[in-house]
């Protein structure tokens, strides 16, 4: 994305989020906080949880299970990292996804940027110019962000087919409009140069409100140079990626039904409708830390209570507990092997390139 520094490009993004580093760190701690706050309240509304039976549902799981959930967890992280192959020249799925799981891995323990910072001594080691890995990583996270804050749009579609009303979504309707606006943020950038440096420039100008130190001629220069990174792939990437990640929230998906059904929760007691449209309106929270660790559970608690009645309360609970023990700690461990298999594929590089920071090069 655009940078507030003076050098524009690939170079000037890096050296800004090295910057604000420390912000950022706050930042997801004082979200963490506010998701679990927001879960506390919804579990208290929805009532107190029977952890005993909670337990027993637990106790339900055969030895077999965990191997199903492994193998679509290793879908969705395939699913997850594959736009970074359709946009970055010299990077294959398995790259893309070595990459990924590893810079999840680093998200996790240090503050950002170490995580591009990785990404970038990864993409370096393969042969890909820093200007093309951080353009490519830009525009899997934006495409990530459209399809996140559009999910709600297939909840309502879902709720039409299904002959429900929808009720006061306004906070839905307010992620899809803010995935529609960054869509055609996406679509003037990528027309010509002259709509790209326009958008950067007014793009830092509505930023200037709340940071007077952006200036809007670096930002379009970033916008003018990011266009010229992704110019020749994006036609044929851009819809690859979206189905790439469309594929990692049917398979994410597909992980909470299997672990609810797992744990005793049937078909004739909440529908694979209810789940999906419960999940569908959760997941643009997910941009919380922790993929709204907190927030994200306990509103999908609510939504299967009010399917199912406080019957399927402790068995909701634990088939939410193995999700997030699958989707957070899963990748987290995948990403240590990631990182392995990195290292020992490049034994014998030359370590000075290697160990190079992002932005000299």
């Amino acid at each position: 994305m655009p940078s507030d520094a003076a050098a524009p490009g690939a170079e000037g993004l890096v050296a800004s989020l090295r910057r604000v580093h420390g912000a950022l760190w706050i930042g997801r701690v004082v979200l963490f906080a506010v998701a679990l706050a927001v879960a506390f309240v919804v579990v208290r509304l929805v009532g107190k949880i029977d952890w005993p039976a909670v337990w027993d549902a637990l106790s339900h799981l055969a030895w077999w299970h965990p191997l199903v959930l492994v193998s679509i967890l290793l879908v969705r992280m395939v699913c997850n990292a594959s736009p970074l192959a359709f946009y970055i020249p010299g990077v294959t799925v398995y790259r893309a996804t070595i990459n990924d799981l590893a810079a999840h891995l680093m998200s996790i323990v240090a503050p950002p940027p170490s995580d591009l910072a990785l990404r970038v001594t990864m993409f370096t080691s393969w042969g890909v110019p820093t200007s093309q890995g951080v353009a490519g990583t830009v525009m899997n996270t934006v495409t990530y962000y459209i399809v996140r804050f559009a999910t709600p749009l297939a909840g309502f579609v879902l709720l039409l087919a299904a002959g429900q009303a929808p009720g006061p979504r306004w906070l839905e309707l307010g992620f899809i409009l803010a995935s529609a606006a960054m869509l055609v943020g996406l679509v003037l950038v990528m027309r010509s140069d002259t709509l790209a440096a326009r958008t950067g420039a007014l793009a830092a100008r509505a930023m200037r409100r709340f940071r007077p130190s952006v200036d809007p001629g670096a930002w379009a220069q970033s916008c003018v140079g990011f266009r010229a990174d992704m110019a020749a792939r994006f036609r044929r990437g851009f819809p690859l990626s979206i189905a790439g990640v469309t594929g990692m929230i049917v398979a994410d998906l597909t992980i909470v039904v299997l672990c609810l059904r797992f744990v005793g929760v049937s078909a004739s007691e909440v529908d694979l409708v209810h789940i999906a449209i419960a999940y569908l309106f959760a997941f643009p929270l997910t941009v919380f830390p922790f993929m709204g660790l907190g927030v994200v559970d306990a509103l999908l608690l609510a939504a299967l209570v009010e399917a199912g009645g406080l019957e399927v309360e402790a068995a909701s609970v634990a088939a939410l507990v193995v999700w997030r023990v699958f989707t957070l700690a899963g990748p987290v461990l995948l990403g240590t092997g990631a990182v392995a298999m990195w290292r020992h594929s490049i034994r014998g590089t030359d370590a000075e390139m290697l160990t190079e920071q992002p932005g000299q090069r």
